[in-house]
């Protein structure tokens, strides 16, 4: 079983990420052939600034091994540095008709967030259908807001097959992270970088990371009344670095009232920086090896253009090219 997925180097993780899919993807390394890679052909359509897409792209690749990518178990590269990948999304935008794009809700969302129009915003999702297609992937772990873009996936292996030969194109299961969806923000809403109410899982400093939690959004309820823990968003997002035990007695105290909600903002503080602190060293040391960086990123660039050569001239040879 080949399990895909990538991550876009738009600045530094947040909690979002992290637990929606770095830590599950580190976790599916131990249950089939691992592919996973920095997508910064994606990151073009909102960073325009090479110095710091270089920067963001060198950061993930650096945070994605302090939390636990073994380039052992997994093959992990820079999009970019395996360009096959282009030349499957154009051929694949042949066959894939201008309605299944219009239908992607994705490109009205980005617009809303103020990103430029631009053929790239539009045709993203078939770039990312390559991303997908060109290395034959069985699997690939999507939050809800990317299902469509895997049905899109599918549809479009669908189309290639149909027209140019049976089972030329491995279609791809969506496995869904239901925990992508839980992930709220300062605010409430799902964080995100694009609402400026993230977490980032390795801020500056603790005073920093302190300073953020004790901004997240509660309502007015006096410290000595009763709060109901249902869709908490302190709640859960403490449920993310604590235990089941620990959650419950939250939970528990919320109802028993009694305690103001700067004690349990506390708690969440203290709970997120306990959770990533071994992280964090690992991190410190690898910012310090970057031969050794360097080395995971062309190592997983040789192996997956290895696979991606497989099968972009398996399709050029279907198509005639």
């Amino acid at each position: 079983m080949r399990i895909l997925s990538g991550i876009q180097p738009s600045g530094r993780p947040h909690l979002g990420n992290y637990f929606g899919m770095m830590q599950p993807s580190i976790l599916l390394q131990e249950q089939g052939d691992a592919f996973y890679f920095i997508a910064d052909y994606h990151a073009l359509t909102s960073t325009h600034d090479p110095e710091v897409l270089r920067q963001n792209v060198r950061d993930l690749a650096i945070d994605f091994l302090a939390c636990g990518l073994d380039p052992e178990k997994s093959t992990f590269w820079v999009q970019s540095d395996v360009p096959e990948v282009t030349e499957l999304a154009w051929i694949l935008s042949c066959v894939t008709p201008m309605g299944f794009l219009e239908r992607c809700v994705s490109y009205k969302d980005k617009i809303a967030q103020g990103i430029s129009p631009s053929h790239g915003l539009f045709a993203y999702p078939v770039l990312q259908a390559a991303d997908i297609l060109l290395f034959d992937s069985n699997v690939v772990p999507v939050g809800k807001d990317q299902k469509q873009h895997l049905e899109l996936t599918r549809d479009v292996a669908s189309k290639f097959n149909d027209r140019y030969g049976e089972d030329l194109l491995v279609i791809p299961e969506p496995q869904i992270r239901e925990v992508a969806a839980t992930v709220p923000g300062l605010d409430g809403r799902k964080m995100s970088k694009s609402y400026d109410n993230s977490i980032e899982i390795f801020e500056e400093t603790e005073k920093k990371l302190r300073k953020k939690v004790m901004k997240i959004v509660t309502d007015t309820t006096a410290v000595e009344d009763p709060k109901d823990p249902t869709d908490s968003y302190l709640i859960q997002l403490y449920s993310l670095v604590a235990t089941p035990e620990e959650v419950a007695e939250m939970e528990d105290s919320f109802r028993a009232g009694g305690t103001g909600y700067g004690h349990y903002k506390q708690q969440i503080f203290e709970g997120i920086r306990d959770h990533f602190a071994p992280m964090r060293e690992k991190r410190e040391k690898l910012v310090e090896d970057s031969a050794y960086v360097d080395g995971v990123l062309e190592d997983g660039a040789r192996k997956a253009r290895a696979k991606a050569r497989e099968v972009i001239d398996r399709v050029r040879n279907a198509v005639g090219c």
